[in-house]
C-alpha cells in the first residue's frame, strides 16, 4: 500500500455522540484486507475506543484519505454519533 500506513490527529468533535477534544487514529490492517482500523480517544486520555464498524475497507481510498473523512465526521457531529456508516464510500 502506497503512502502512510498511519495517520493521527486532534479534532475537536460537533454535536451528538462523543464530544469534545478527540484524537483519532487510523491505522491499516496488518492483513490483505485493504481495511483500516480507526480508534478515538479523548485527547490527552489513556483510554483507545474502536470506532463503530472499524475495520473499515479503504474501497480504492488511501489510509490518509479515510482519516481525513473521519476527522470531517467527527468534526461535524451525528445526532446517533459517528460510526463507520458516516463515511462517504
Amino acid at each position: 500500500m502506497a503512502g502512510s500506513t498511519r495517520c493521527e490527529s486532534e479534532v475537536v468533535a460537533g454535536p451528538g455522540g462523543v464530544t469534545g477534544d478527540l484524537t483519532i487514529r487510523t491505522e491499516a490492517a496488518d492483513d490483505d484486507t485493504q481495511a483500516a482500523q480507526v480508534q478515538v480517544q479523548y485527547t490527552g486520555a489513556e483510554e483507545w475506543y474502536t470506532l463503530t464498524g472499524s475495520p473499515i475497507p479503504l474501497a480504492g481510498r488511501s489510509v490518509e484519505q479515510l482519516h481525513q473523512a473521519v476527522l470531517r465526521a467527527a468534526a461535524q457531529g451525528a445526532d446517533d454519533g459517528v460510526s463507520a456508516d458516516h463515511l462517504p464510500h
